[in-house]
């Protein structure tokens, strides 16, 4: 396939480290090289990475994991600037061989995709609105726990006859 980005790299986030595969134009002509490393998720160990990638030259990331975890990767590669980040589903880029799971077999794999084209982001919403977002669901939550309270306060009180349920 024709390659689209020469220079990007794929990462696979977990909860404790996570996987960089970054491709780049080989030594042969039309060749391309991998090369894969791994990182705790420290937000300073994270600007190494971020470095790491600024000196291959990358131009393209592409994540995957969209969960709670990915959001340290995500910010720390945004404040770094200079790339476009692609956040995307890993249901959409399942690795198609079965048994060979691994993280860096994961985002070599994603690697691949993203420099001929083939990785479809994901929303990502504002900052702005992410933060609005996290504020509604806290306060559902909120509401939720108040509820589940009165609710064992009136069991409470319907346990002693001499009190009255509002």
């Amino acid at each position: 396939m024709q390659v689209l980005y020469p220079r990007c790299a794929a990462i696979d986030v977990a909860k404790k480290e996570i996987a960089v595969c970054v491709r780049t134009p080989g030594d042969e002509p039309g060749g391309r090289r991998s090369q894969v490393r791994k990182y705790k998720t420290f937000y300073g160990v994270l600007k190494e990475m971020c470095a790491w990638l600024t000196g291959c030259g990358v131009t393209h990331v592409a994540m995957e994991g969209p969960g709670i975890y990915s959001s340290p990767v995500f910010r720390a590669l945004a404040e770094s600037g200079g790339f476009e980040v692609i956040k995307c589903n890993p249901a959409h880029v399942k690795n198609p061989v079965p048994g060979r799971k691994t993280d860096a077999a994961d985002c070599c794999w994603l690697a691949e995709l993203l420099e001929c084209g083939l990785v479809r982001g994901s929303c990502v919403p504002a900052q702005k609105i992410a933060g609005l977002r996290d504020l509604t669901r806290y306060r559902a939550l909120c509401r939720h726990l108040i509820w589940s309270f009165q609710d064992q306060l009136c069991c409470f009180r319907r346990s002693d006859p001499s009190r009255t349920c509002p």
